[in-house]
C-alpha cells in the first residue's frame, strides 16, 4: 500500500471514530510503527489530525465541538494519570463524593480501589462501570439518569433533578476548557447545567484538568475560576496561566507527568 493510500485510510478512520492508536494502525495496515508515525506526521503537518500520546485525534477548535469519549481518552495520558493519582489522595474513607463525566475523572475512578466505605455519585456510565468492577462490597455507586452525550455524560432534567437533592463532601469536576474570562466550560449546554448541579451539591470542588485545557473555551460556562477550591493540573501549564489561576482558584496543584512531551509511543 502506498503512503498516500495509508494516509487516506488513517484520515478516514480518524474522521469516523475521532481517534486512532498507533498500535491499532500497525495491525490494520501491516506496517511498522515508525511508518505509521511518519504518516501521522504528514497528516498533522497538513492540519488534518492532531498528534497525541499513542496516536492521533481529529482537530477540534469550535466552542460547540464535542469529541467522543474514545477520542479524548487517548489525549494527554501521562498527565491524566498523574492528575488522577494526586486527586485520589484527596479522598477520605467514609465520604460521599461526586465524579463528573470525562476521561480524567474516569482515570481517577481507577485510583479509588483502595479507599474504603465510599459513596460515589456520577453522571457517567463509564465511571460507574469502573467503580463497580472493583468488587468492593463497602461501596455505593449512584448513577444519575439522563440523556447520553457524545462524551458519554448523562445530562438533562433527569440528571439535574437527581443531583439537586444531594449533599456531597467533595466533587471532582472534569472540564472541556478553562480561561480567565469564561471560567470552566463545556461545549454541551445540557452538560453545563448538569455539571453546575454537581458543583452546587459539593462541599468542596476539585477541578481535574490537564494543561491543554487552558485557553480552550466551550460554549457554556460551568463555574467561575474562583469557585474551584482546588485545581489539579500538570507542569505543562504556561507561566501566564499559572499566575492567573494562582490568583483565582483556592489552591493550584501542578503535578509532574512522567514522559511529558512525548507525542507518540
Amino acid at each position: 500500500m502506498l503512503a498516500r493510500q495509508r494516509q487516506a485510510v488513517i484520515l478516514e478512520e480518524v474522521r469516523r471514530t475521532g481517534a486512532v492508536r498507533v498500535s491499532d494502525l500497525v495491525v490494520r495496515l501491516g506496517v511498522s510503527d515508525m511508518t505509521v508515525r511518519r504518516d501521522l506526521d504528514v497528516l498533522a503537518a497538513r492540519g488534518l489530525v492532531e498528534k497525541v500520546y499513542g496516536g492521533a485525534t481529529s482537530v477540534v477548535g469550535r466552542s460547540t465541538d464535542e469529541p467522543g469519549f474514545e477520542a479524548k481518552s487517548v489525549r494527554q495520558l501521562p498527565e491524566k494519570e498523574a492528575i488522577a493519582a494526586f486527586a485520589a489522595g484527596l479522598v477520605r474513607p467514609g465520604t460521599a463524593i461526586g465524579l463528573s463525566a470525562g476521561t480524567t475523572t474516569w482515570t481517577l475512578a481507577r485510583f479509588l480501589d483502595d479507599i474504603p466505605d465510599l459513596t460515589v455519585v456520577t453522571n457517567s456510565i463509564r465511571v460507574a462501570d469502573v467503580l463497580q468492577q472493583s468488587g468492593r462490597t463497602d461501596r455505593t455507586v449512584v448513577l444519575t439518569g439522563g440523556v447520553r452525550t457524545p462524551s458519554d455524560a448523562l445530562v438533562g432534567p433527569v440528571a439535574v433533578q437527581a443531583l439537586r437533592s444531594l449533599h456531597l463532601d467533595v466533587v471532582f469536576l472534569g472540564v472541556h476548557g478553562m480561561a480567565e474570562r469564561s471560567g470552566f466550560t463545556t461545549p454541551n449546554l445540557n452538560e453545563s447545567e448538569t455539571d453546575r448541579a454537581l458543583v452546587d451539591a459539593a462541599g468542596r470542588v476539585v477541578v481535574v484538568a490537564d494543561h491543554t485545557k487552558w485557553g480552550t473555551v466551550g460554549i457554556s460556562t460551568i463555574a467561575a475560576l474562583d469557585e474551584a477550591d482546588v485545581l489539579v493540573t500538570d507542569e505543562g501549564l504556561p507561566e501566564a496561566a499559572r499566575t492567573v489561576l494562582g490568583e483565582q482558584v483556592g489552591e493550584l496543584v501542578l503535578v509532574r507527568a512522567p514522559g511529558r512531551g512525548e507525542e507518540l509511543a
